[in-house]
């Protein structure tokens, strides 16, 4: 049965980061997002639906709209997101959603998975309600126009329960070239089982969501330092050493710190990843809501095992420039679901701001 749905998208927050490079538009072919700011990914499950399917759902959806004395209410922030940025939604407990799909065009290009939110108590003493929430990211490849988050129940697609227009902005990116030397270009382009297995972990941990919520507030930089070198969502050209030209999508944020800066977690979290890479050098990943990761590449040494705990601030391990790096620096990412997030979306504003998202549910 397809419930009443309210719309309540509050404003939407500004990209901060810096430009450097000549800025370029999306243009009108997706392109192919890499792991890392140059490694090749393994192909995940496709998301796919014709565009018939999506419109039967829709009015299936419509046709059998009733009044019930129990709504669905859905909050959902931002209003007008950017390509890049993470849509968190919020509905009460028992709506029946369990996955939250973005289609555009018939095709489902991303996903989130609801999660609950236990009853806290409030500053004046008072019990708040439980909810369910669910964060996905619009893909940085997406063009701007009219899309539909679709809130599928057990049943998958064909388990519709509700669906939500939205509007995606547009948004420029930077452009760059970046020369590769020969052991560059080798990591880069020679056959190798080990990376190809080092992706193929990767991303079965990067697509998964587990169950835990460790953090809900604003996230940190991870350095000190404010000097980027690499912004996030540009578009890249690497030239390899005999003139051989390759395109990738730098997947996160560059900082441009020397070896043995100190690299401390974004937010609270579990350690998931904490070892060496052949792409990304030494490299630590931290979970930190189901399905959202930070990704911290290129170290010079590690603090952490898989398995600990840290919260805002604790050390990672020092910067360096291991892997496919042409200099000491930073790499810092954020991915939901496997989707790469803009950072600065996760400094600006809560991902899981639960006041805001309850005063929407219960006005």
């Amino acid at each position: 049965m397809f419930k009443k749905i309210y719309f309540v998208l509050p404003v939407m927050f500004l990209f901060t980061g810096c430009a450097v490079s000549t800025p370029v538009v999306y243009g009108a072919e997706k392109q192919t997002e890499a792991v890392t700011e140059t490694e090749t990914p393994v192909e995940t499950p496709t998301l796919t639906v014709t565009a018939t399917e999506t419109e039967t759902l829709i009015e299936a959806a419509a046709e059998t709209y009733v009044e019930t004395p129990v709504e669905t209410i859905i909050a959902v922030i931002p209003d007008n997101p950017k390509p890049g940025e993470p849509i968190t939604i919020g509905t009460r407990a028992g709506s029946g959603a369990v996955t939250a799909v973005l289609v555009v065009d018939g095709r489902r290009l991303s996903r989130g998975v609801f999660f609950p939110v236990p009853s806290e108590t409030d500053e004046s003493g008072n019990r708040t309600r439980p909810f369910r929430a669910a964060i996905l990211t619009i893909p940085s490849t997406a063009r701007p126009g009219s899309a539909v988050i679709v809130l599928e129940g057990n049943g998958g697609a064909a388990d519709a329960v509700g669906s939500i227009t939205i509007n995606i902005a547009g948004r420029d990116f930077l452009s760059e070239t970046i020369r590769l030397n020969n052991a560059l270009t080798r990591i880069l382009t020679e056959p190798n089982p080990q990376r190809t297995a080092e992706a193929e972990h990767l991303w079965a941990i990067l697509n998964r969501a587990g169950t835990e919520v460790y953090a809900t507030g604003y996230f940190s930089p991870p350095v000190n330092s404010t000097r980027r070198t690499s912004h996030f969502g540009s578009r890249r050209v690497f030239i390899n050493a005999d003139g051989s030209r390759s395109q990738t999508i730098h997947a996160g944020v560059d900082y441009g710190v020397p070896t043995g800066t100190r690299i401390a977690s974004c937010a609270p979290g579990k350690v998931v990843l904490a070892r060496h890479r052949i792409i990304s050098g030494y490299s630590v990943i931290v979970e930190h809501l189901p399905g959202v990761y930070s990704l911290y590449y290129h170290l010079d040494s590690i603090d952490v095992n898989e398995g600990d705990i840290v919260t805002t601030g604790t050390l990672l391990g020092l910067s360096g420039s291991t892997g496919l790096s042409t200099g000491p620096h930073l790499h810092w990412e954020l991915r939901v679901l496997g989707e790469n997030t803009d950072p600065d979306t996760f400094i600006s504003r809560p991902i899981l701001d639960k006041n805001l998202i309850l005063s929407k549910l219960e006005n």
